[in-house]
Parts: C-alpha cells; sequence; structure tokens
C-alpha cells in the first residue's frame, strides 16, 4: 500500500487534492446547456466509485506496508464502516446542492461561497476531532479566507444586476451546501487510525478502502437526494431515467472523467491526512476554492461584463486565499 511518509510530501498531496477538487467541475461546464446537471451527476457519482475501486485494488493492495483492500475491509468493523459511509451521504447531499448552485451562480461564485464556508467550518471541526497543527495559525489562516469569501460576494454583488434573483437563489443554495459540507470529512477521517497507516489499528480502515465505503454511501444516497431532484429540480423542467439512458456517450464519459477528478483529489487528501491532521489535510484541501475560482474567471470569464472596480475586489479576493493557505500550511509544520 502506498502511504505518506513526511509532511512535505503531505503538503504536495494536498496541492494535488486542491487542483482536483477546484477543477472537476470544469467537465460540467464542458455539457451546461447540452446536459443538465441531475444527468451529468449520475456519470460523475459512478467515476468516483470506479476511481475508488481502481486504485484500492492497484495501489492500495500493492507492496509490504499495510494491510491490502480486500483483508482490510474484512477486518472493519461495523460502526468504521457506517461513519464512512455516512460521510458519502452527507458529501453527496452537499455535492447536489454545490452542483446546483454552479448552474444558477457560476463557478467563481458557488465555489468561494460554498467551499470557502466548508474550509472554515471544516478546519475548525477537524481540529477539534484531533488537535493536530497550530491553532493560532489555522485561525490566521481561515481568518484571511473568510475575508477572501467576503471579497468575492461583493465582486458578485457589484457584477450581477442583470439576474439578482437567479444570483440570490445560487448564493443561499451555496452556503447550505458549504455548511453541510464541512462535516462529511470528519466522519470519514474517523473510520481511519491517522496515526498510523502502516500497521493501522484493528477494526479502522485505511485511506483506500475508507475512500471505497464512502464513494458507496454516495452512490446509495443518490438514488434517493438525485432522484428527487430530477423530478424537483431547482431550476428547469423534470428529467427522467429514459433521458438519461438517451444521453451521449460522450456526455456520459464527461461525467465519469469529472467524478475520477474528484476522487483521485479525495484520495490523495485521505492519505496526507496521516501525517498532516485532518484539518490542515481538509483545510488545504479546500483551497480548491482558489483553483475555481481562477478557472471562472480567466477562462470561462464569468466576470467579463463587470465594472472595472471588480478586479481590484478579485484581486484581493485571490490575494487573501493565497495567504490564508499559506499560514494553514505553515501551521501544520
Amino acid at each position: 500500500m502506498f502511504i505518506v511518509e513526511n509532511y512535505p510530501l503531505a503538503v504536495l498531496f494536498c496541492v494535488i487534492t486542491m487542483l482536483c477538487w477546484g477543477s472537476w467541475a470544469n467537465t460540467q461546464k464542458l455539457v451546461h446547456g447540452k446536459w443538465r446537471f441531475e444527468l451529468f451527476y449520475w456519470d460523475y457519482v459512478w467515476g468516483i466509485l470506479l476511481f475508488s475501486l481502481l486504485a484500492a485494488f492497484t495501489l492500495g493492495s500493492t507492496g509490504t506496508q499495510g494491510r491490502s483492500f480486500i483483508p482490510d475491509l474484512q477486518q472493519a468493523l461495523p460502526e468504521n464502516l457506517l461513519s464512512a459511509f455516512v460521510g458519502g451521504v452527507i458529501f453527496n447531499l452537499a455535492n447536489i446542492l454545490l452542483t446546483a448552485a454552479i448552474a444558477i451562480a457560476g463557478m467563481s461564485v458557488a465555489f468561494p461561497v460554498g467551499i470557502g464556508i466548508a474550509l472554515i467550518l471544516g478546519v475548525i471541526v477537524n481540529y477539534v476531532a484531533l488537535e493536530k497543527g497550530n491553532p493560532a495559525l489555522l485561525a490566521i489562516g481561515i481568518g484571511l479566507v473568510t475575508v477572501a469569501i467576503i471579497l468575492n460576494a461583493r465582486a458578485y454583488r457589484v457584477s450581477s444586476s442583470a439576474n439578482k434573483a437567479a444570483g440570490l437563489k445560487g448564493i443561499v443554495i451555496s452556503v447550505v451546501a458549504g455548511v453541510l459540507m464541512s462535516l462529511f470529512y470528519r466522519f470519514v477521517a474517523a473510520s481511519m487510525d491517522l496515526e498510523n497507516f502502516v500497521s493501522p489499528a484493528a477494526g479502522k480502515m485505511t485511506p483506500y478502502t475508507a475512500s471505497v465505503i464512502f464513494a458507496l454511501g454516495i452512490l446509495a444516497s443518490n438514488f434517493v437526494f438525485n432522484t428527487l431532484i430530477m423530478r424537483r429540480p431547482i431550476q428547469g423542467t423534470p428529467v427522467s431515467y429514459t433521458d438519461y439512458f438517451s444521453g451521449k456517450a460522450a456526455f456520459h464519459l464527461t461525467g465519469i472523467l469529472g467524478g475520477s477528478i474528484w476522487a483521485l483529489g479525495n484520495l490523495c487528501n485521505l492519505i496526507a491526512a496521516g501525517k498532516a491532521g485532518p484539518a490542515v489535510s481538509y483545510g488545504l484541501g479546500q483551497g480548491a476554492t482558489l483553483v475555481a475560482a481562477i478557472w471562472g474567471v480567466v477562462i470561462w470569464r464569468e466576470f467579463k461584463q463587470s465594472p472595472k472596480n471588480v478586479t481590484g475586489l478579485l484581486t484581493g479576493m485571490f490575494l487573501c486565499f493565497i495567504a490564508g493557505l499559506g499560514i494553514i500550511i505553515i501551521a501544520g509544520s
């Protein structure tokens, strides 16, 4: 089993998480207007599960360190299996709402608001559970992230005079998604032995096994959450499973790619948590907010017709995010 053995490598894995979690939504943007997000989301979920299984049977089952996937799954206690599964259920509800917010308010708004809130609350929740990292520096780091979120919200308010109703709806959904997103990681982390991935405690799981159970929680809950959203969509007319199965292969593959990208980031983050601690690992991973905002502003040009003062607000947002993430890294060293 491949594991991270030092803090600098753990930080690198968190950076990979940041890039993956901040970039997967581009796959949704690629099919936006051609393929409803409710239908896209089914393939995204399948992508998470398929990648998690692939990683578990390869990197999670080779080498001489730790338990391989099948033996680890067989010895896991029911309460730890349930914990990782519940983490998947919570994440799925949060992520469906976030995906809807992206469709309504845009990537450069939904991510900074939703994931920014998830970062702040998530760092606090995970630090309380396992006090690893400098609390004062963590507080300063998430404080700067808070300022970045405020600047982003202000930039959107200045530039969104044309569609304020949809904008407000998107922001509200983003806030709810962020609160839920801050909670899922603690359940997954609790199912693992964060102190020792080489010889994990009996009944606890390795990151590879936990990621698979987590993905199963997402899939199972999707039959409830996404079916409901398909029938009573937040935006647009209802869609059916007939619509899903009649979709183009390219649309399905795009969604699976998006899920695989997110799952890669998730696995890197869980592996890094052993050396960095869950608060730092989660906090850096949710720096995906910065990556997503860059995609939204630079590539998708979501603020291209905004007043000139919006540029200053966005610049301030980026600087605060970068400074906050840098301090979070130092907090864990």
